[in-house]
């Protein structure tokens, strides 16, 4: 992100946490999600955001359709680190509010996620590979709802980079915004495939720990649900993984 885009960015990031700092136990549900009562339609509409300001691609104005909100809450927890619901200030990731982007959402490290659950305070090793085991299913149910939803989207974007040449009267603001959320769209997507990866190989780190430091038959249905994790993430890539940059950000 540029420095400008931080600049213009922190007075709101500074005043959005201050406010809901005190407001933590109020906003947070069962299990740590967020109260339904309290959800908003764009609760991750930053999704799109941060991802083309990431590339230095201004957002795009036009306002969300019902697949492109649908796109970005259902990327949210495929790009949360699986250990993020755990600090204190998920409940503003979740919201979208907190305005702080993090760095793990971009560059997942594998030792992080490994360090994380063979830390963790538990009674047995059996409780370790639980945790671990559900995690990597976490993941591959998330997925296909994703998918599906990903592939709507990119249709969607190629019916409207077709009708572009089409319209009567188009301003260079409206062509403009019209790629630019085209673009934020399979940055989004991208951003998804990248993480799911990186998540992929944290499990995979995480897992060969258990096994070299405290052996279970467990590790057996680990590496069965890992195996079907891999393959679900080789089925999601919709986009070219390296960043979008071929489009007008002016």
């Amino acid at each position: 992100m540029s420095d400008s885009a931080k600049e213009r960015r922190s007075p709101y990031r500074l005043r959005t946490v201050t406010f809901c700092i005190p407001l933590l136990g109020c906003l947070n549900g069962d299990f740590g999600r967020v109260k339904p009562s309290l959800l908003t339609d764009d609760i991750h509409a930053w999704v799109g955001r941060d991802a083309a300001l990431q590339q230095g691609i201004p957002p795009s104005e036009f306002r969300l359709t019902d697949e492109e909100r649908l796109l970005r809450d259902l990327a949210f927890p495929l790009i949360e680190a699986p250990y993020g619901r755990q600090r204190w200030f998920s409940v503003l990731s979740e919201y979208g509010i907190s305005q702080v982007f993090l760095d793990e959402w971009w560059t997942f490290d594998p030792a992080v996620y490994a360090e994380w659950l063979l830390t963790r305070d538990t009674r047995s090793a059996s409780a370790l590979y639980a945790r671990l085991i559900d995690d990597i299913r976490d993941d591959i149910v998330r997925i296909p709802q994703f998918l599906e939803i990903a592939r709507k989207v990119v249709d969607l974007d190629a019916k409207r980079e077709k009708s572009l040449a089409y319209v009567s009267v188009l301003s260079p603001e409206e062509l403009a915004d019209a790629r630019r959320r085209m673009a934020e769209n399979k940055l989004v997507i991208g951003w998804v495939h990248r993480s799911l990866t990186d998540r992929a190989a944290a499990y995979r780190f995480a897992m060969e720990r258990l096994i070299i430091s405290t052996p279970s038959t467990m590790a057996v249905e680990a590496e069965r649900q890992w195996t079907l994790l891999k393959t679900r993430i080789g089925q999601a890539r919709l986009v070219p993984p390296a960043p979008i940059a071929a489009v007008i950000s002016k």
